[in-house]
């Protein structure tokens, strides 16, 4: 049985968290861009199917919720980038594994030399509330308004409103009205790969859930 002259003080308890701290691998990095992982989304943009085009863009991400805002940032030399910036709408569609290959090279490949939809193979159809397309085989498209473009340095940041969300209704479950993203294999970027969503770890407020 442990006696009082026995316990640790204060004083030592600080001493050890210093020496265990001390010991942690801990490396400093100059600042980057480090928040990962992200989506690997495809943004359509343009008026009719003649503009029509699309870039992957993986620095985008929801910044209000009512009303509903997103984001993405693009550099000023992209070819969608006038596109964007004079017609002040896009289409955020999010992609899937089956859709790497051409997210992929929807990024490295510039639609002033290529017709990205022929060569990706993907379908454009056309938005509801905005002139740019949707992404037939993305699983969840969000059609946006530019409200302001912010020029941060490398990249211009286009804040907007969301106006619609379309989503496959394959994943819809017709009895409870529910919409599986995570069953359709959504895909995510990070440090230069990209994943395919994991397993289920718990949703949002588990850790204070009353068992039943």
């Amino acid at each position: 049985m442990f006696t009082a002259v026995d316990t640790v003080s204060e004083e030592a308890m600080f001493i050890i968290k210093c020496l265990f701290i001390d010991n942690m691998a801990k490396v400093s990095w100059r600042p980057g861009t480090m928040v990962y992982p992200l989506p690997a989304a495809l943004v359509t943009c343009g008026a009719d199917r003649e503009e029509w085009n699309m870039l992957t863009v993986a620095w985008t991400g929801t910044i209000c919720s009512d009303p509903a805002m997103c984001y993405i940032s693009v550099r000023p030399e992209r070819h969608s980038y006038p596109i964007i910036r004079d017609r002040m709408e896009f289409t955020i569609n999010l992609t899937t594994a089956d859709m790497a290959k051409a997210t992929d090279w929807a990024g490295v490949r510039s639609g002033k030399n290529y017709d990205k939809w022929k060569e990706t193979g993907l379908t454009p159809i056309p938005g509801e509330k905005v002139a740019s397309p949707t992404i037939e085989e993305s699983p969840l498209s969000i059609e946006c308004r530019v409200k302001s473009i912010v020029s941060l340095g490398s990249h211009d940041m286009f804040i907007a409103e969301v106006l619609n969300v379309r989503a496959d209704d394959k994943y819809i479950d017709p009895e409870t009205g529910r919409f599986s993203l995570e069953s359709s294999g959504i895909m995510a970027y990070s440090h230069g790969n990209y994943y395919e969503l994991g397993k289920l770890i718990g949703k949002f407020g588990f850790s204070v859930q009353k068992r039943k």
